[in-house]
């Protein structure tokens, strides 16, 4: 017999319909409430089973916040003795140990759990070699076009995880991506339309897997994922993945040379055609409007926004949008404006567009939300709205604990720095208690 930890959830409790949808969709918060009212297990508990602070749990508990990490997730999983297969997993080290006969495992779960939770818990190349569906084929001698397609809609599926993860768990996912189709570009025959797809979708993973690094802290990694990417693209003929390359060099750039992101930024625009699809050209306006406005450039901020919001209206129902852009939409627009309008310190522009979009912004896209949180606080600091400066700051920071990203916490700092002096107010206080505990 193997530990059982006393966070253990019953069998009963493992059946609940109410229990096994929270746990597909990684929602804990609601599992460690159950587990509180229906089994009797502590916070406290929970908490050092799970090895998260006492307040964090009870945070989770009250629906704030989400857990992120792959790693947490596996230690969650462990700690309650939650099968593999209910949170996306292949079967755990236990499971075969302590199971009762007849208890189902990852490859003979539900197959609707299993595909439901695979994208939402895969994170790091460890998960990707655990379960089967992150496997791929044989890849083929000669790759046709039907091949390259399916793996234009692996990509796709993939790029569904930096919705709740962030870069530091998908960085080792993405890069495997890259790597995979370099060796297949060097070493398989194609057709000429075959190897164009293919060198294509080369330069979106590259772009992918440069957000990763970026996001994850890998700056220098990510320069070169950016202009390998540059260089696919153009090798493919594809102006629209070349422009976003551009634009994903200027915002890279933006801590180093500001005039240099301002020129990439610019530079993206003008691969801009009328053949471009609404949301790409929507992408790089908007990333024109942030270099502009990191720059103090109101005017060219203002034209930019208009541009990319100009783009989005003009969208035909019917128009086929890449899926590497397809993400941008007019809430999307509305943070970027936001953001904008906080850097160039006008407050009573940027709260009211920042906190309408927030409010449409789920608690599920942690990493997100925790960073555009940070502009809005920025808005109010500098609007002298100390309170709510703290408040906004505090639902930042515990939305962050546990995103693998270092993005919220570069904002995040120098916020608490600022709002140190006016550590006399009692939301000031309390968050910096919190932040230092």
């Amino acid at each position: 017999m193997t530990y059982q930890p006393p966070t253990a959830l019953p069998r009963d409790l493992l059946a609940d319909g109410d229990v096994q949808r929270a746990l597909g969709a990684l929602d804990f918060g609601v599992v460690f409430r159950i587990a509180r009212e229906r089994a009797g297990i502590s916070y406290s508990k929970i908490a050092a089973e799970c090895d998260i602070k006492p307040d964090r749990v009870g945070i989770l508990a009250r629906g704030q916040g989400r857990i992120t990490s792959f790693e947490k997730v596996v230690q969650i999983a462990d700690a309650l003795r939650v099968p593999g297969y209910l949170v996306g997993l292949a079967p755990r080290p236990w499971e075969t140990a302590d199971a009762p006969a007849g208890t189902p495992h990852a490859e003979n779960g539900p197959m609707h759990v299993r595909r439901r939770t695979l994208l939402r818990a895969a994170g790091t190349g460890g998960l990707a070699a655990a379960l089967p569906a992150l496997h791929r084929p044989r890849a083929p001698k000669h790759v046709t076009n039907a091949y390259v397609a399916s793996l234009q809609e692996r990509t796709a599926r993939l790029r569904r995880l930096d919705e709740v993860l962030g870069g530091g768990d998908t960085y080792r996912v993405y890069l495997g991506e890259v790597q995979y189709t370099k060796d297949l570009l060097g070493r398989s025959t194609f057709t000429p339309e075959s190897r164009r797809r293919l060198t294509a979708l080369l330069a979106e993973q590259a772009q992918q897997a440069g957000w990763a690094a970026f996001d994850g802290g890998r700056t220098q990694d990510a320069v070169a994922f950016y202009e390998e990417s540059g260089t696919a693209a153009q090798d493919a003929q594809d102006s629209d993945l070349y422009g976003n390359s551009l634009a994903f060099l200027a915002y890279k750039a933006l801590a180093d040379n500001r005039r240099t992101a301002a020129t990439f930024a610019e530079d993206s625009c003008v691969t801009i055609t009328d053949r471009t699809p609404a949301t790409v050209r929507a992408l790089l306006h908007e990333r024109l409007a942030w270099a502009c406005a990191v720059n103090g450039q109101a005017i060219g901020t203002e034209r930019a926004l208009t541009a990319a919001r100009q783009a989005l209206d003009d969208a035909q129902p019917d128009e086929p949008q890449p899926g590497w852009s397809a993400w941008v939409d007019h809430n999307e627009l509305d943070i970027m404006t936001g953001r904008c309008w906080t850097e160039l310190r006008r407050p009573l522009r940027a709260v009211p567009i920042l906190t309408n979009a927030l409010n449409r912004y789920a608690d599920d896209q942690a990493r997100d939300k925790a960073l555009y949180l940070t502009w809005l606080a920025d808005a109010y600091l500098t609007a002298g709205e100390i309170e709510q400066a703290a408040e906004t700051t505090a639902r930042s920071l515990q939305l962050s604990v546990g995103v693998a990203s270092v993005r919220p916490q570069q904002r995040i700092a120098p916020l608490l720095d600022r709002l140190r002096p006016h550590s006399n107010t009692p939301q000031v206080r309390e968050l910096l208690e919190y932040a230092d505990s």
